[in-house]
């Protein structure tokens, strides 16, 4: 990232921006259990945090030997989550001070997430975080799901930025992984604790090992422009 040019912040969504993996749970809990599949659990889910609902949706397909099409377990999926997104989604709100730190300060941001777009937009909605995100990117819209970098790429291509003045903000080690394979830097506040000491989040530019608890805007800020926040 350039010392002189103000850095293009990429946001995950899910996980960093707000805490939605609760109802990214129960979506999945709810669908499957209309498969007659009924021992999905916190614990599993958490091993797909970071990867896209279509690639998540694939693997417990082929697990469960579930007859539905992929499309119609999308379907599904985002109809149960689209519900409960509607009914309450929590921001972090350490993020939500960064956003407007960053925004007052003309930081050029966007989303780039796993979710398909109805999702993203939903939440981005709901929260009232549209105002600042202009720049949105789904997984859907390109050829690889994180680790691989293309989201983050896109969301970089739209902003009309270089991948090397792009921050990235990741809760997962998918996401980090990503960010480093686009050649972006990385500000990684892990989700699940387990994961901290993923070695995708040991390779990140700046570790929140305690995740959002930990997280601060203010100093965040600072870190990204360098103490001239």
């Amino acid at each position: 990232m350039s010392l002189t040019r103000t850095p293009s912040v990429i946001f995950d969504l899910d996980g960093t921006l707000v805490d939605s993996e609760p109802n990214y749970y129960e979506a999945g809990r709810r669908l499957l259990a209309e498969y007659g599949v009924t021992d999905f659990g916190w614990e599993r889910h958490t091993d797909f945090i970071g990867i896209s609902t279509r690639e998540t949706l694939a693997e417990l397909r082929e697990e469960h030997g579930l007859s539905a099409s992929l499309d119609e377990l999308l379907a599904g999926k985002n109809r149960h989550y689209l519900e409960l997104a509607a009914a309450s989604t929590a921001v972090f709100p350490q993020m939500r001070e960064f956003v407007e730190l960053l925004r007052e300060r003309g930081v050029p941001m966007a989303v780039a997430s796993g979710s398909s777009p109805e999702s993203i937009a939903a939440v981005l909605s709901g929260t009232g975080l549209d105002v600042f995100f202009p720049t949105v990117v789904s997984a859907e819209e390109v050829p690889r799901g994180k680790p691989a970098p293309d989201v983050f790429l896109e969301a970089a291509r739209r902003l009309g930025a270089i991948p090397g003045d792009c921050v990235v903000l990741e809760d997962a080690p998918p996401g980090a992984a990503a960010a480093r394979a686009a050649g972006m830097r990385c500000i990684a506040i892990p989700y699940a604790a387990a994961t901290a000491d993923d070695p995708a989040f040991a390779a990140a530019d700046l570790l929140y090992a305690g995740g959002q608890q930990e997280f601060t805007a203010r100093a965040a800020c600072d870190w990204l422009l360098g103490g001239r926040a």
